[in-house]
């Protein structure tokens, strides 16, 4: 705004500001704040302030204090099969999720490679908007086959397919009934869809039964989320009641297929094969291209209404970029093989049973391990674990620990992943090598009584 002065002429802006601040004085108008001190500066905490940072580098002091290097993020060089190399040198590997060896398979790599040359290293866009490709959906129409289902679709990733999915599917005044061993992202997928959720006791369906009487009538939507052959404990549901229980309340049934697939039923195809039943009684499959397909990304498979649905309202679908081609490719001969060579999956079934024969022989604790393809080894205390998978690795097997948030407390264990490529011989070895160090840390007295006493006598980390 221009202001003249009583000559009338214009203010300079000097002028016109010390006349502003003149009249504001004599209506008793407080003088503004200089811009700088308008509003206080708050300075933003430094991550490595954060409460959750101090409790993560207080277990690092407390693994270092006795003598526990970190577990987790080992470099290895080359494909891991039967064998991985770590820190330069070859180890039994028990510890990569690829059942059936097809991460090794000769025609997935030509595949995959060949894929590269069709349509190059990405789709570089949402599917929904220039990112299909004609191997998306040769993939999608092989993974329906599978179940037995009208189509299914894939996902850049098993976790957001989880998420996203069950997120999409249920609202704030429906209800998430799920076995309390079930994957995170299945949790995740509950919590932001806002519907009710509910845990039922490991394979309890006699309390999922009562959850459900409960529920009765005060929810549209209901959903039962169960795993085919759980990833922390080896062990599978009962699908046939499964079913039986949400026809008769009127609930979906979803199974996360993403162990199952390649290492249950006789030839790969899952629980719904390996439990007689059929694949269309379950409403959503899902699985994941990560394990036994040697990829990478998640699918689910069902109703074609259902998929529509999905690829028009998961925003993971329609907001993310397609699955790559060299991993479609792969993926798809990797499925392919599956399916023409049933005696890799008549293998693993094979080394899960000797590999569980053996442990429980040895006198180890298996938990609810059932001879698949997952097999714990109970230790219970989450630093003895530790330290006992960095024995093992510097004997020449690498096996990772699971220890709390990923297992309850008390709970800590080894998981060994078998698969068609282990030799008798590894896994005989793998056993006794398990048993000999346990034995021997046991002995030491490693483990967190040990640091609580140290506690207890006044030492911190």
């Amino acid at each position: 705004m221009s202001v003249r002065g009583s000559n009338g002429k214009l203010l300079a802006a000097d002028d016109k500001s010390d006349l502003i601040a003149r009249m504001r004085a004599l209506a008793g108008i407080p003088r503004a704040p200089a811009r700088d001190d308008a509003v206080p500066q708050r300075v933003a905490p430094a991550f490595d302030t954060l409460d959750e940072y101090k409790l993560l580098t207080q277990h690092r002091e407390i693994g270092h204090s006795q003598g526990v290097a970190d577990p987790f993020f080992r470099l290895q060089r080359g494909r891991a099969g039967s064998i991985a190399i770590i820190e330069g040198r070859e180890v039994m590997n028990f510890a990569s999720y690829d059942y059936l060896g097809l991460n090794h398979a000769p025609s997935v790599a030509v595949a995959a490679k060949s894929a590269i040359d069709m349509y190059g290293t990405s789709v570089s866009a949402s599917r929904l908007v220039a990112g299909e490709r004609p191997i998306l959906r040769d993939l999608e129409r092989g993974l329906a086959e599978v179940y037995a289902a009208e189509d299914a679709a894939v996902f850049v990733s098993g976790h957001a397919t989880n998420v996203g999915v069950i997120s999409t599917l249920m609202r704030p005044e429906d209800l998430v009934l799920y076995d309390e061993l079930c994957h995170a992202s299945i949790l995740v997928g509950a919590k932001l869809s806002g519907a009710a959720r509910r845990a039922f006791r490991h394979n309890d369906l006699a309390t999922l039964e009562r959850l459900l009487e409960d529920a009765a009538g005060a929810h549209e939507r209901i959903l039962i989320v169960v795993e085919g052959l759980y990833s922390m404990d080896g062990d599978v549901p009962d699908l046939a009641r499964l079913v039986e229980i949400k026809r008769r309340y009127g609930a979906w049934l979803m199974v996360d297929e993403a162990h199952a697939l390649g290492v249950l039923g006789a030839t790969g195809r899952g629980l719904a094969e390996d439990a007689g039943v059929d694949p269309r009684a379950v409403d959503i499959w899902m699985g994941t291209l990560s394990k036994t397909l040697a990829g990478s990304g998640g699918y689910i498979a069902g109703s074609a209404s259902l998929v529509e649905l999905l690829k028009l309202g998961v925003s993971g679908f329609v907001y993310s970029v397609g699955l790559s081609p060299p991993v479609a490719g792969a993926t798809l001969e990797a499925l392919a093989v599956m399916m023409r060579e049933p005696e890799r999956t008549a293998r693993l079934k094979r080394n899960g049973q000797l590999f569980l024969e053996a442990a429980r022989a040895a006198g180890l604790d298996t938990g609810l391990g059932c001879g698949h393809a997952i097999c714990p080894i109970m230790v219970g205390d989450s630093l003895r674990a530790a330290k006992l998978s960095e024995r093992l690795l510097a004997a020449g097997l690498n096996v990772l620990p699971i220890i709390y948030p990923a297992v309850p407390m008390q709970s800590a264990r080894l998981r060994f992943f078998i698969t068609s490529e282990h030799t008798e011989a590894q896994i005989r070895s793998a056993v006794e090598m398990t048993r000999r160090e346990l034995d021997r840390l046991v002995a030491d007295g490693v483990g967190l009584s040990g640091v609580a006493q140290r506690l207890a006598s006044g030492w911190r980390p």
